[in-house]
């Protein structure tokens, strides 16, 4: 291997995404967990979804030890993971017509509620219609993409324009078209994506906005606490029969 350190160039990388999104994205962040305190405190449900690899930042906050418990996972067939056979068929359905409505039409969504799209690029027609649909429905949109794609490369959608432009609020990533932060010459293609270390940063940032906002107001944030600690299940089980009704990742 050559003098380089691969390991030590990626994390600079992610810690000067990191450290643009706090800076650049403060107002933003603020706003989004205002709006997710909002809609706690005015009895509406959380929903978060992603398809691909940017499910993984929305199943980060879902049933999480420090998250909100009212935060569910809002599951399209065959897009969330990496699980489905073959694996390539999670990215043919992205781009397919109707499917975003059909799924918000037959899910627990309702107006007053808000959902947070997770799409690197927002260019495929599943995370547009979805913010589409979604607000026709009187359901606020938080989306969290990286902006830089709508400037460098074209929509899928057939009404040419990118999740950035159906949301209430606009989380950006900052990550480049490509998702891959380094190059070597011995190398044929950039490699090393950041997209989840900043997008999982994102979206704890947004929720912790909103705890505190709640607090704030004298309202207490309906927080997970760990299995693993003394207690755990216990609180877990007050938080969970307290707000039954706007909970749906349990039976």
């Amino acid at each position: 291997m050559s003098d380089r350190k691969p390991a030590g160039d990626f994390l600079d990388a992610a810690i000067e995404l990191l450290r643009q999104v706090r800076d650049e994205e403060a107002g933003s962040i603020e706003a989004a967990g205002t709006l997710l305190a909002d809609t706690v405190q005015n009895g509406g449900r959380l929903f978060a979804f992603g398809a691909g690899h940017s499910s993984l930042p929305a199943q980060d906050v879902v049933y999480r030890a420090g998250g909100l418990a009212l935060m569910n996972l809002l599951t399209v067939p065959g897009v969330v993971g990496v699980d489905v056979m073959p694996a390539t068929l999670g990215s043919a359905l992205e781009r397919v017509d109707g499917l975003a409505s059909a799924v918000l039409d037959s899910s627990p969504l309702r107006a007053g509620d808000t959902l947070v799209i997770i799409s690197l690029s927002g260019r495929n027609a599943l995370p547009v219609e979805m913010a589409v649909h979604a607000r026709a429905l009187g359901v606020r949109v938080i989306g969290v993409t990286s902006v830089a794609y709508a400037s460098e490369t074209s929509s899928r959608h057939s009404s040419g324009t990118f999740l950035k432009d159906h949301c209430d609020i606009v989380l950006d990533s900052r990550i480049a078209v490509g998702d891959a932060e380094l190059t070597l010459d011995t190398v044929p293609a950039p490699f090393a994506p950041a997209s989840t270390v900043v997008t999982s940063a994102l979206m704890q940032a947004t929720l912790a906005t909103a705890a505190a906002t709640l607090a704030d107001r004298g309202v207490e944030p309906p927080l997970l606490r760990s299995g693993n600690v003394d207690g755990g299940h216990d609180w877990n089980r007050r938080v969970l029969e307290q707000y039954a009704d706007r909970i749906f990742y349990r039976r």
